[in-house]
């Protein structure tokens, strides 16, 4: 088999709709690192957003192997920016890591085990390889170690071009070659138009399978209300671009309010509470998410999670273990108003 980008993409939008859950982690991981390793790293953070959103794992979930997260590591230091996701992934030196790579280019590692993925089959045959010369390399690997000392890339993609899914990590992980491919060398001939539309569909198909608005928060925003018209609920890619613009993930709960209605009107003991669009963050990192003037109500992230704050002139401050909790009490004081 070879690689086909429409055919790729066919594969992977199938495995987000209907595989199990590891399986379209694994697909979105793959798909991000081949994006990213193309010159496509605007699509590549879509992607990994989207699946953020509608999924609620941690980033560690899509990339569990050292290869991928040093593929990561190193096109992000390549680029001089990394997006605010990947602080769900340890931290690396780089210098180790560039050293651990070119030893796992140079390992006489059999081909088979390639073939296997992560297998245990593969992980056997990856621990005979270390007491073995005779092994098979996988000549995507050498490739890849020719390139990294200064062979042009299409050594690696005349080869890889005759795999179904290249190996893009093994390639990406190479500090110098890192350098080459966040300048736009697009190695398997992806294309700006594909890279686009495969993010499109991949995000549209974990929509698809994975958006649900929490039951539980439409029957405490509905006694909050009192028969008031519900504000709509803020969909996913609208959610995912307030989040980018603040630069941070909001806390679950606080998602799963806004999943249910993007704010709220103002009540008997609150300000207005503010739709996604219209949140703003502090410099201590603290975002507001009432309307302000008088009585002011912030999301406030701590070592061990988040906080909801209600600031008082008056008062002062009040403190709640999470959003919902200050949602409750605001229900508790509602009906006791009423």
């Amino acid at each position: 088999m070879t690689f086909s980008a429409p055919e790729y993409l066919e594969a992977a939008v199938r495995d987000v709709l209907t595989a199990a859950l590891p399986q379209v982690n694994a697909t979105v991981g793959y798909s991000v690192v081949l994006l990213a390793s193309g010159g496509f790293p605007a699509e590549a953070d879509r992607v990994v957003l989207a699946w953020q959103a509608t999924t609620e794992q941690p980033v560690s979930a899509l990339f569990p192997d050292t290869v991928s997260q040093r593929a990561l590591a190193m096109l992000f230091d390549a680029a001089g920016s990394r997006p605010s996701w990947t602080d769900g992934l340890a931290p690396l030196d780089l210098d180790e890591e560039e050293r651990a790579h070119l030893a796992h280019l140079r390992r006489a590692e059999p081909f088979l085990a390639g073939s296997l993925g992560d297998s245990t089959a593969a992980k056997v045959i990856s621990g005979l390889a270390d007491h073995l010369d005779s092994g098979r390399v996988d000549p995507l690997r050498a490739a890849a170690f020719e390139v990294e000392s200064g062979a042009p890339l299409d050594v690696w993609a005349e080869i890889a071009l005759r795999r179904a899914k290249p190996d893009v990590a093994t390639l990406a992980a190479g500090r110098r070659t890192a350098r080459v491919l966040v300048r736009g060398a697009d190695p398997l001939g992806l294309g700006s138009e594909w890279a686009e539309r495969c993010a499109g569909d991949l995000v549209t198909a974990l929509r698809h399978r994975f958006s649900v608005a929490p039951s539980e928060w439409g029957e405490l925003v509905g006694r909050v209300l009192d028969g008031a018209a519900r504000p709509e609920p803020v969909d996913l890619a609208a959610l995912t671009a307030a989040e980018e613009r603040l630069g941070v993930r909001l806390p679950d709960d606080y998602r799963a309010f806004l999943r249910t209605c993007d704010g709220l009107p103002a009540g008997a003991v609150f300000p207005r509470l503010l739709s996604a669009s219209e949140l703003g963050v502090e410099d201590n990192g603290a975002v507001v998410v009432s309307e302000r003037g008088g009585m002011l109500v912030i999301l406030t992230p701590l070592s061990d999670g988040w906080r909801a704050v209600e600031w008082d002139p008056e008062l002062g401050a009040t403190v709640h273990p999470d959003f919902r909790a200050l949602m409750e009490k605001h229900l508790r004081l509602v009906e006791n108003s009423r």
